[in-house]
């Protein structure tokens, strides 16, 4: 990122901690008292070194008197260390949650495009590790920050009261140090940048192979994917070392510079004492500002290393955060009857890519009722009609009405609820099985979750479960089979029975005998149900009322099962290619 992309990065996190500027206040305080009272201890040491006269001539009632005033100042300073210290996690974690569930919140709301063109892994990573690694560098940066910033003041003003010329000569070197710190900064953010990319790519890959291990492991490409892991740990190694060989160069850097400043001092303070003009108890005083004023360079050059890392963390972050959001709701939003099923595709054209064109000018009617199979090659747009239909993504030109109501006047909420779907690729949530069956209806009666679980034929093995209907299950099923998860997801669509179904290859894991129940099961509950059925075995959509054939994204032939068969046309050799040989 250039520096106009970090300054930008600067304005978001400034707009984050703006909510919390009387903690920041509270801290910029404490780290004022802290520093000065912390440069007030060497003014005291001084003091009691000038006491000392020499060898029996020690005035120890002044000594006891400064020390007590010391004792007092370093209670204070551990006090308001502690504040400061509190009041800097409360600042940081607070920004972080905030920024954390800004993130969970956006991915909610993010279009299905997003998410289908970034890897789960990755945006795992920007989540969590970026998260983490950016808050990180956020509580540094306040807690070493600030403290620097002031002591660098601090000491300046003490130093001036003590001696202009020696204050001089420690600000005329000053610059050295700030120079060799902004040329390691530049260097240190680009690696890091490259560094944090490089680790959401990585994570993404074991995301991917631990979800994946069994096709893996069936196709033998254990080595392969060894070998792209081994090239991305290659690249973030590589990335990792320039990023800490940059940032580990600067600490060294800095003391060099701050060891000229202390030599610079001592020379030009010990000539100051000879010739009268200052008390040893003095210089000894300004030793001590020479090397706290020294000091925080070496801390904020860290800190400013820490804080590259955190930015380029936290950019990607943002990035996610600012992405944008699927289009939102109308604002008066139209309401649909509760009886609906009438459905009417016009003129609809659709692409996921613009060069590569899928869906055009579609047109369809549907009556409410109705059974609509949709059967057609790979690709052919199949799936692409649920989306649609759905509107997990909106049409590019055209409109999809139901009850006359264009879909994108409607709450996405209302519409989607009015749909019942069982997809080919299950997804459960960790919790009960009970919790799975009852998502769409949380207030159904056990009762009522029990019947649908019959329904769906998922009752019987539900019972041989641990505890039954309270088994509690892992992500995405635990070690439930396919076909077993696949019964949940229909009993789940049996129990809130909405006035409209979508079925895409809800059958597809379940076994022969089961499918026969269930297709019976159906059959009951899409009486009177306006029903979208995709399914690639021919043999389970002979009964609807119209089969639409697509073939790249168009309508080719239209009708029912009879009537296409006589037609010998594109059905007919799907139909007759799935049951060639068995008559």
């Amino acid at each position: 990122m250039k520096k106009n992309g970090q300054k930008n990065v600067l304005n978001q996190v400034f707009r984050y901690i703006r909510p919390h500027w009387g903690l920041v206040l509270l801290s910029l305080l404490m780290a004022v008292v802290s520093v000065a009272l912390t440069l007030y201890i060497p003014v005291l040491t001084g003091q009691v070194i000038d006491h000392i006269l020499g060898p029996g001539a020690v005035e120890f009632a002044e000594i006891f008197q400064i020390m007590k005033w010391m004792l007092a100042a370093i209670l204070i300073t551990a006090a308001a260390q502690w504040i400061m210290n509190v009041a800097n996690n409360r600042i940081v974690y607070s920004v972080s949650s905030e920024v954390r569930e800004q993130a969970f919140k956006k991915i909610e709301i993010l279009p299905l495009n997003y998410l289908d063109t970034h890897s789960s892994g990755e945006l795992v990573s920007r989540v969590i590790a970026d998260v983490d690694q950016f808050s990180d560098g956020l509580l540094m940066g306040f807690t070493q920050l600030f403290t620097g910033v002031v002591t660098i003041l601090g000491t300046l003003i003490f130093m001036l009261s003590v001696n202009v010329g020696i204050t001089f000569v420690v600000v005329l070197l000053t610059p050295v140090s700030l120079l060799v710190a902004k040329f390691i900064a530049q260097k240190t953010y680009t690696m890091f940048r490259k560094q944090s990319e490089t680790r959401g790519e990585q994570t993404a890959l074991v995301d991917e192979m631990i979800g994946n291990q069994k096709v893996v492991q069936a196709y033998g490409q254990e080595k392969n994917v060894q070998k792209k892991f081994d090239e991305i740990n290659e690249r973030l190694q590589k990335y990792s070392l320039r990023a800490i060989f940059f940032s580990s160069i600067t600490n060294p850097a800095t003391r060099f510079v701050n060891s000229l400043v202390y030599t610079g001092v001592g020379l030009t303070g010990a000539m100051t004492v000879v010739r009268g003009a200052m008390t040893v108890g003095q210089l000894s005083a300004f030793l001590s500002y020479a090397n706290q004023y020294t000091k925080p360079f070496n801390e904020i050059s860290g800190v400013v290393t820490e804080l590259q890392n955190a930015l380029a963390c936290a950019g990607r972050v943002f990035e996610l955060i600012e992405s944008p959001a699927q289009i939102p709701d109308a604002e008066l939003a139209e309401i649909l009857p509760e009886e609906v099923g009438n459905i009417s595709l016009e003129h609809v054209n659709f692409s996921y890519v613009p060069e590569k064109k899928l869906i055009q000018d579609f047109n369809l009617n549907v009556k409410a009722g109705q059974r609509i199979a949709i059967v057609g090659p790979t690709g052919c747009g199949k799936t692409t009609m649920i989306n649609l239909l759905m509107r997990f993504y909106d049409v590019d030109s055209g409109a999809i009405k139901i009850e006359g109501k264009n879909i994108q006047d409607l709450k996405r909420k209302d519409l989607r609820s009015s749909y019942g779907m069982v997809l080919q690729d299950t997804w459960l949530r960790s919790g009960t099985i009970r919790d799975n069956i009852s998502m769409g209806r949380p207030d159904a009666s056990e009762e009522e979750i029990v019947e649908a679980a019959k329904k769906a034929h998922a009752h019987s093995f539900i019972k041989r479960l641990p505890q039954g209907y309270d088994t509690v299950i892992g992500e995405n099923g635990g070690n439930l089979s396919q076909g077993q998860k696949q019964l949940l997801c229909i009993a789940r669509v049996m129990l809130c029975l909405p006035p409209m179904l979508i079925l895409d290859e809800a059958t597809s894991s379940i076994d022969i005998r089961t499918e026969i129940r269930i297709q019976k099961a159906f059959q009951t509950m899409m009486e009177g149900r306006t029903s979208f059925i995709v399914a690639h075995r021919l043999s389970t959509i002979r009964n609807a009322d119209v089969i639409l054939v697509m073939k790249d994204g168009n309508i080719i032939e239209q009708g029912n099962h009879q009537t296409l068969l006589e037609q010998n046309g594109f059905y007919a050799k799907l139909y007759n290619s799935q049951f060639a040989g068995q008559h």
